[in-house]
């Protein structure tokens, strides 16, 4: 009813000021922001003169919203709040009242994210395109993930008392909060994505400053005024917009930032770890992927098909761990492949606010036309076209929208960029495979780590194929579920990054570890005998 009247008089007002900003207001208010970044525990407009990012709905193309661009000063304001708040040292204190206080906190944001579920879906759709039931998943998920970082904060020992076997001296281990930390999120989930880093950080007593991807920030804007109504102090969290180049490289590049954790792709990470390693700082670093699903002969042909699918063409394709890489056992391969192309050609593409469609658009223009290049070079390098290739068939949308039908290939050479490089659309390509041996050593050859999937109904084979996976997650008999209770991140030493997210060493990524010893004993030390006594 309040969004009714206020859209009524917006729309009065828009007469007058134009569309754009009547449109614009009546998203600040459904996202309940009242600004265009907030730090300090207030909401700051941007500078009229700043020129501002578009907001475009992927599906029909149109401009919906905008969002500011931070500029150098804004970012360091914002840090310098963060810093305030952390030199303060109430808040990142572990006493327990105050870590008590912040898992009062934590699952106070859970339940306001559940109630606000509706508004964070449809708004998170609009902004990247993905299916609204996904949308929804996703909501769940966030809630999920301030739940989860509750109860590990609720049973984390934060003092220990460690034995260090001579009586003379007591020994105490603390876990104190990192300090200010610099948080950098992707497009392809906006709002679960920086749950899963914002959620552990603010558990840990950091001091967050979160820049999502300026691509699909608006669900990150409604967190922020989630967590300003769930009761967190003046700069404990803080949000900027903006692009990468500007905002994300003055952020992490930040002397008072002491932690940058950043999820997206390889080049940007790197960039991302120098700045970090010119300070000596740590960093966080969950990148992309090119995993393998390996299919053995003794599976059940339509759960492989279903798997397959859903690993590959889930959240649109856009998914840093798709796995996009499917090995399938040569004696079952064209069977397998018959299925794979009569199910992808039933996928419901289309609207992605309707109920039932499960492929929605790509989140931008210049992905689509990324995408749809590496089809076209596919073509071009011989691998066989099965099925997809261009714009879902059947679409009603008019010919609008950054669509790109479910692709699948087949004789795709193991050599040629589809099979090496990381697409981030709904492409799969497939090979056959001989032995156990021979998938094994086809999946591991590549620069990522970070995932990998097996499907068979040998318990015995799937427990041997997955302790040889060089990757931070094997999937078995499925590919692509995550739950907050078990870490998530890449293989150290490969493309996929190092550290993780989520499971309870979520919680330890913000977490710094200070030993404490103190001599107990009532006598003198007496390394350095006195030749004479004092006189004191």
């Amino acid at each position: 009813v309040d969004i009714f009247w206020c859209f009524k008089g917006e729309a009065r007002r828009g007469e007058r000021a134009g569309w754009r900003q009547a449109q614009r207001r009546i998203m600040a208010m459904m996202s309940c922001r009242a600004g265009d970044f907030y730090y300090g525990g207030r909401w700051v407009r941007a500078d009229s003169k700043q020129r501002r990012f578009p907001c475009v709905n992927p599906a029909t193309e149109q401009i919906f919203d905008d969002i500011g661009l931070a500029t150098p000063k804004v970012v360091s304001d914002a840090v310098y709040a963060a810093r305030e708040c952390y030199d303060q040292g109430d808040w990142s204190s572990q006493t327990p009242k105050q870590v008590s206080r912040r898992i009062y906190l934590l699952r106070k944001t859970a339940e306001l994210i559940r109630k606000e579920k509706g508004a964070l879906a449809s708004t998170e759709t609009r902004d990247c395109g993905k299916p609204l039931e996904e949308s929804e998943w996703d909501v769940d998920d966030a809630s999920g993930v301030f739940e989860h970082f509750a109860s590990v904060l609720e049973r984390r020992v934060m003092t220990r008392d460690v034995d260090l076997g001579d009586d003379s001296f007591a020994g105490s281990l603390r876990a104190e909060a990192v300090g200010v930390v610099a948080l950098i999120t992707p497009w392809n989930y906006p709002l679960l994505m920086a749950c899963w880093k914002v959620a552990p950080a603010l558990a840990a007593g950091c001091c967050v400053v979160l820049k999502p991807s300026e691509h699909a920030s608006l669900t990150c804007l409604h967190l922020a005024s989630i967590l300003h109504r769930s009761g967190f102090p003046p700069g404990s969290f803080n949000l900027i917009t903006g692009d990468g180049p500007s905002a994300g490289a003055a952020l992490a590049s930040h002397p008072h930032v002491h932690k940058t954790s950043f999820t997206g792709s390889t080049a940007t990470g790197e960039s991302v770890a120098l700045a970090a390693a010119r300070q000596c700082k740590p960093c966080s670093l969950e990148l992309g992927g090119k995993s393998a699903l390996i299919v053995f002969e003794d599976c059940d042909i339509d759960k492989a098909v279903e798997w397959a699918m859903f690993g590959c063409f889930w959240t649109n394709g856009q998914i840093c761990s798709a796995t996009s890489r499917v090995l399938v056992h040569s004696s079952i391969h064209d069977d397998l492949l018959e299925a794979l192309q009569a199910r992808t050609l039933e996928i419901r593409a289309g609207d992605p606010m309707s109920r039932g469609t499960r492929l929605g658009p790509l989140v931008s223009a210049a992905q689509r036309d990324r995408v749809v290049g590496m089809i076209r070079r596919a073509e071009e390098e011989g691998a066989r076209l099965v099925c997809g290739g261009g714009r879902p068939k059947g679409v009603v949308m008019d010919g609008v929208g950054y669509f790109v039908e479910p692709t699948v290939f087949a004789d795709v050479d193991d050599s040629s960029e589809l099979w090496r490089e990381e697409v981030f659309g709904p492409v799969l390509a497939v090979r056959p495979f001989d032995t156990e041996e021979e998938a094994v050593e086809a999946a591991n050859a590549t620069k990522y780590g970070l995932a990998a999937a097996v499907i068979s109904s040998d318990a015995a084979r799937c427990e041997r194929v997955a302790r040889r996976m060089r990757t931070g997650l094997v999937w078995v008999n499925c590919s692509q579920p995550c739950f907050p209770q078990l870490p998530w991140g890449g293989k150290v030493g490969r493309a996929s990054g190092h550290g993780r997210d989520l499971g309870e060493a979520g919680l330890d990524a913000y977490l710094d570890l200070k030993s404490v010893v103190t001599y107990t004993s009532a006598d003198k030390w007496d390394w350095y005998p006195q030749q004479h006594k004092s006189k004191l």
